[in-house]
């Protein structure tokens, strides 16, 4: 697991505890994808590299002061899950969101079996609104929606100072190109680093266009 070595400055307990539970959550994940399609059949048998390896690169981007996370359309518990797993006894707390009942169980069982610091929303993203004393520090999502839809689900739940980490494929600069048409925002685009086509935006200052 030399890919989660590569990160043990991020981690707040020993490597080899995140490493069990990271198995554990596999494991799991493999059991209940027989009866229920969280992750697609040509991936199933690629969960390190390209489901978990994937999640945990967004561990360096975490500022110190992310303490309350959303992650949208959780899915298959990417990357919010192996995220939480990682960060286990950091003091921060994940919201998970998810509409479907099945998958919501789920995350709900890893979160249990595991004792990781989230809790999950039966609901739609776009459904979901904080109010200003319940926002976010920090959004992330992969593979939900458009950069513009996301950028509408997004900034009702940000803090003012609050940004998103997006994991986004080979489409990202004409979903950059299309997205300022409605919003105005400050990206870093970074190179995905298990997927050679996709990238990392890390979208902050997001706001709705004035003119």
């Amino acid at each position: 697991m030399s890919f989660v070595s590569r990160y043990a400055d991020f981690l707040p307990r020993p490597q080899r505890d995140v490493e069990a539970d990271l198995e554990s959550f596999a494991q799991l994940l493999l059991k209940w994808n027989v009866s229920q399609n969280l992750v697609s059949r040509e991936t199933v048998g690629e969960i390190w590299p390209r489901h978990i390896a994937d999640s945990l690169q967004l561990l360096p981007l975490i500022r110190a002061e992310d303490r309350h996370i959303v992650d949208l359309g959780s899915g298959g518990g990417f990357p919010a899950l192996p995220l939480a797993v990682a960060l286990k006894g950091s003091e921060r707390a994940f919201t998970l969101v998810e509409p479907i009942q099945k998958k919501a169980s789920f995350l709900r069982t890893v979160i249990r079996e595991l004792g990781l610091p989230a809790r999950v929303v039966v609901d739609r993203a776009e459904s979901l609104v904080a109010d200003e004393s319940a926002r976010f520090d920090l959004a992330t999502s992969r593979a939900l929606a458009s950069l513009d839809v996301l950028c509408g689900m997004i900034a009702p739940l940000l803090r003012p100072d609050g940004h998103a980490l997006l994991h986004k494929g080979r489409e990202h600069p004409q979903e950059i190109a299309e997205s300022r048409l409605a919003w105005d925002f400050d990206v870093v685009n970074r190179a995905s680093g298990t997927d050679d086509s996709g990238a990392i935006l890390e979208i902050s200052n997001l706001r709705l266009r004035t003119s």
